[in-house]
């Protein structure tokens, strides 16, 4: 698609500054709030601001906020979707300043790991309970099953298995699944549980949801129960899923809608407070797939939201 003149020009003047330029070069590794930018640049809130604000204008860039944080991404629809991709082509990489960006950025990743790895540590045997105290385990496990009983499911993937307690769920269901998980306690946990079942058909890996360790159209059903608010990166997440998952396979993800509950990003690690039916549409439609099922589930504190796509 061809832009206006005027569109053009203002993209152009956009990118066209060196802080600018700078930024874009970072969002190539997924969203980043303004804190994390101001950390990263060495430059003042107010002037990281300003260059976001343009960056957004221009159409470069999308933003959304959450709570007390304002997360911003690189426009993955929309007229200037194509001129940002040619952009992020061309910016040099191995330029000593980016490649210093670069450097802080991974440092920025590196303490946003480790915190959320010593959370999993701490709470890896009681991880199931965690879970539960919105809306109950049996009754998620009880409508997932529902929804999957018609499907016959040679192959499962369970993405940020925690304790293995998808795995256990459908493992009378499905002829062989695997759980992965970037934390080794929470594996180590989840090994325990199947062996302690007796349940052979399931396997436990280390793995990374954006980089899956798995050929292309390999699943019947992916899962991703209560982990997307851990990412950094959602949309990536699903594409990456969208990449495995067979033509008449299925992805099902649980996860809490919109809240403005602070405390989960500040003692359980959480990066993202929810996820808006309207986040979750444009995913699909980015990511080639079609929702065909949603359900709200109400909890005490926090509502779950539960939707099922296909591949269009």
């Amino acid at each position: 698609m061809k832009l206006a003149l005027n569109s053009l020009l203002n993209v152009l003047k956009a990118a066209g500054e060196e802080t600018r330029i700078r930024i874009l070069a970072l969002f190539k590794g997924g969203e980043l709030t303004v804190t994390e930018l101001v950390t990263i640049m060495r430059q003042s809130q107010p002037r990281i601001s300003r260059h976001l604000r343009l960056l957004c204008e221009a159409g470069l860039l999308e933003r959304h906020r959450e709570g007390t944080w304002i997360f911003y991404r690189l426009a993955d629809l929309g007229e200037q979707a194509d001129l940002v991709k040619s952009i992020m082509n061309y910016i040099p990489y191995q330029d000593q300043i980016l490649q210093h960006d670069q450097k802080r950025l991974e440092e920025v990743k590196k303490t946003r790991d480790l915190k959320a790895a010593s959370y999993f540590q701490e709470n890896a045997a009681n991880w199931d309970k965690i879970r539960s105290l919105y809306v109950p385990e049996r009754q998620v496990e009880d409508y997932l099953l529902e929804i999957t009983n018609n499907l016959e499911i040679e192959t499962l993937l369970d993405v940020g298995t925690g304790t293995g307690r998808m795995l256990k769920l459908f493992s009378p269901h499905t002829k062989q699944g695997i759980g992965i998980d970037l934390s080794h306690e929470m594996l180590g946990v989840a090994r325990s549980h199947l062996e302690n079942n007796a349940i052979t058909n399931m396997q436990i890996r280390h793995g990374d949801m954006y980089d899956l360790a798995l050929m292309d159209g390999s699943m019947d059903l992916v899962l991703f129960h209560q982990v997307l608010h851990f990412a950094d990166d959602p949309l990536a997440a699903i594409r990456e899923t969208a990449r495995i998952f067979r033509p008449d396979g299925i992805v099902i993800v649980i996860d809490f809608l919109p809240h403005k509950n602070e405390k989960l990003r500040e003692e359980h690690a959480h990066r993202r407070l929810g996820f808006s039916e309207e986040e979750i549409n444009e995913w699909c439609r980015i990511t080639d797939l079609k929702i065909t099922t949603t359900k709200v589930m109400r909890g005490k504190e926090l509502d779950l939201f539960i939707w099922v796509a296909t591949k269009k």
